[in-house]
């Protein structure tokens, strides 16, 4: 079927992902598109729904660009009964819960549109990972991104801010800051104007995602779509945030602030008002990972990688410049655990030698007046209870 439909098609490139969105229109512009919603994303797979739905395109009069990075069309009612044809009334019979869930996005497309036509339906194909041109690109990213089909820091989101509207929120309905200047007046006086949540231009993350039985956010406003939490995260309100492309690899607790591209590995625990530095707040564009059953004290900064195994305590900066103080002995000791480490002993080291070693403890020595490194002695494990 695959190579029947893809016949005599100049050009076919086989997409790296693709999905059918709803898209919200401008109020006021209707030409703007403020966010794309896909029930669906594939991402490397599926490749016989995307002939499909190509093949289909094209039989309706589109001229599908397999040349550019990506291409986005507007789904019709032709497009829909087309696909539908393809696929089968066997296939489009079984698609239901698990089973074929693009299928299942034709059937309800096709319910829609027998009683009106709406224009807010687009298909959205990339062809490569280049930086996204349209709304609808950038979104099907952050939803490979929060959904783990696609690993953190993986994906070219360069422009992506510029691409996106500032909007004014409403649940998960985005206006048009425009239209709000336009209308204030008719709409304050009818006690019309809406209870403003948040201005953006991402959307939250349980706005899009569903999450895992196993992890909880406790305030919505705490973790940003483009997110990616594992199985076994915990996010508590407060001080914590997640940001978009960044997040968890296992069960972690989040009390703090994750910032874009900071990776969490498993068992981690980030205390309450931490943060992990970004690419733009002061690592000189490296991103931090944070390793397995580490420990991030209340109100700490840490804006180098960490290993496995370490401890910064509350309230001080680990930052690449750093000075830090470690004796002879904890310096075997460091090593000991990190045989890679090819450093010669010196007293004090800046932040940056010390990235993404394992087992160290991080302190600053109220006796000694400076930042101490010491082979970490503690254990750090989260409650499984919790996770």
């Amino acid at each position: 079927m695959f190579k029947k439909l893809v016949e005599n098609i100049k050009g076919y490139r086989e997409p790296l992902a693709f999905g059918i969105a709803r898209v919200d229109l401008g109020q006021l512009n209707h030409n703007k598109i403020l966010q794309a919603t896909y029930p669906v994303i594939n991402w490397n797979e599926n490749f016989g729904s995307a002939a499909v739905f190509i093949r289909s395109l094209i039989d309706n009069g589109v001229e599908v660009d397999f040349e550019g990075s990506e291409f986005v069309a507007p789904v019709t009612p032709e497009f829909v009964k087309s696909a539908l044809g393809y696929f089968g009334e066997d296939l489009v019979a079984e698609a239901v819960g698990e089973k074929h869930k693009n299928i299942q996005i034709l059937k309800v497309l096709d319910e829609i549109f027998a009683d009106e036509f709406y224009d807010n339906y687009r298909i959205c194909f990339l062809f490569e990972d280049d930086a996204p041109k349209s709304v609808e690109a950038v979104y099907l990213k952050l939803y490979a991104l929060s959904t783990r089909k696609a690993k953190l820091r993986s994906l070219n989101l360069n422009g992506a801010f510029g691409i996106l509207e500032n909007c004014a929120w409403v649940g998960n309905v985005p206006i048009e800051l425009d239209y709000l200047r336009a209308n204030e007046i008719e709409l304050k006086l009818k006690d019309a104007y809406p209870e403003i949540e948040y201005v953006d231009k991402f959307p939250r993350f349980l706005s899009h995602i569903i999450p895992d039985d196993n992890i909880r956010i406790l305030d919505t406003a705490k973790v940003r779509m483009g997110a990616q939490l594992a199985p076994g995260t915990t996010v508590m309100p407060g001080a914590s945030y997640i940001n978009f492309n960044a997040g968890t690899e296992g069960p972690v607790m989040v009390e703090g602030r994750i910032s874009s591209s900071a990776v969490v590995k498993e068992g981690a625990d980030v205390g309450g008002g931490a943060s992990i530095l970004g690419v733009l707040s002061g690592t000189n564009g490296n991103p931090v990972t944070i390793g397995k059953n580490t420990l991030l004290g209340a109100n700490s900064v840490t804006g180098i990688p960490l290993g496995d195994g370490c401890i910064v305590d509350a309230g001080i900066a680990v930052l690449e410049g750093t000075k830090i103080w470690i004796s002879e002995d904890e310096f075997v000791k460091i090593k000991e655990v990190n045989p890679e480490w090819n450093a010669e002993y010196k007293e004090f080291f800046k932040g940056l030698e010390l990235a993404g070693l394992n087992g160290i403890h991080f302190r600053f020595d109220t006796t000694k007046g400076k930042m101490v490194a010491f082979r970490s002695r503690r254990e750090v494990k989260l409650n499984e209870e919790l996770h």
